[in-house]
């Protein structure tokens, strides 16, 4: 009889044990996660990143050799792995491909992805972009890309490391999440469009892209103020997806979104001019951050120090809370729209 009971008090306390593992947790408040996104770990990367031995990062370049390894660094300080079924952080890409369409001479390059898996449904696939090209050294002067898209880079590496922390607390995201960084987009959005043609996870369990593309500065219709952000292509496929910006950032954020270059008729197109292009294109719901064309936009004083830290806080905790909760809701973004 000890020996039954004994016998079913370790069967009841595995079963115990199995149905707390196996139970969904309970992720509904980020703002411990929100607030680990960090101004001063932002500043230091994006003072490496855009500093002048990276020579400006030329698609292809040593200097964005260079940038890309100390992004991977960062990946790996923070216990990020390279992604499932890859061997190392990086998608090649051949200069046969980045010059196809017109021969710019580049060399050879590389998408650099790190990965956290889902607890729960590991095989749909939220996808975080930035470019971290730019357009090298002209004239022997080293353009430097700090906000184009330097704020991008270290926003994903920052948001991954926020999401690593949740992880190692046992709230890790539900769904998986892919943390992309693109080559090539300075000459044609070249990157993305390589991984949305040669996927590494099928296109069909990727449930959204949000993408970050300049938001460490403000243009000149915001002179007084930086507590805003573009929010561009968040509604053109699903209206889930532009719910949920809005929602969110009414929650945790309080930013002003500007839904001017979202506008189909916008004389600008930004909606096709960044990397969540190739991915909206093939039917997944995508949302840009922009913070607008400044006087340095693609000149060679868009530097480090003219980067206002605070905003590019505050929008990467944006983009962290919408990520956190795409990977975290129930149901993925519906698309609804054409």
């Amino acid at each position: 009889m000890k020996k039954l009971l004994l016998l079913l008090l370790v069967v009841s306390a595995y079963s115990c044990k199995t149905a707390q593992s196996t139970a969904s947790k309970d992720n509904s408040d980020p703002t411990k996660y929100i607030n680990a996104i960090s101004e001063k770990d932002l500043k230091k990367m994006l003072y490496t990143i855009a500093s002048d031995e990276m020579e400006g990062r030329e698609t292809g370049s040593p200097g964005q050799k260079k940038a890309g390894l100390y992004m991977i660094e960062q990946y790996k300080k923070s216990g990020v792995s390279f992604p499932k079924g890859a061997s190392d952080y990086y998608q090649h890409i051949p200069a046969a491909y980045l010059n196809a369409r017109r021969n710019e001479n580049l060399a050879d390059s590389e998408n650099i992805w790190a990965f956290i898996e889902g607890s729960e449904k590991p095989d749909e696939i939220l996808v975080i972009s930035a470019h971290y090209d730019h357009v090298g050294i002209k004239n022997g002067e080293v353009y430097n890309g700090a906000d184009d898209d330097g704020s991008g880079t270290v926003a994903v590496i920052e948001m991954a490391k926020a999401f690593a922390k949740a992880k190692k607390q046992g709230h890790g995201p539900k769904r998986s999440i892919l943390f992309l960084h693109v080559t090539g987009e300075e000459h044609g959005l070249h990157g993305s469009r390589f991984y949305s043609e040669n996927p590494l996870f099928p296109i069909a369990n990727t449930i959204a892209d949000i993408n970050i593309d300049m938001i460490g500065r403000r243009d000149v219709e915001h002179a007084n103020t930086n507590n805003y952000v573009y929010v561009i292509g968040a509604d053109r496929l699903s209206s889930d997806l532009h719910n949920a910006v809005v929602a969110q950032n009414e929650k945790y954020i309080k930013m002003d979104l500007d839904f001017k270059f979202n506008d189909p008729k916008d004389p600008n197109h930004f909606y096709e001019r960044s990397d969540h292009y190739n991915f909206a294109k093939h039917g997944i719901p995508s949302v840009f951050f922009f913070n607008g064309v400044h006087a340095d936009y693609h000149g060679k004083d868009d530097t480090a120090e003219k980067i206002e830290y605070d905003a590019l806080t505050k929008r990467t905790k944006l983009a962290f809370s919408i990520a956190w909760d795409l990977a975290n809701r129930e149901n993925r973004p519906v698309v609804d729209k054409k």
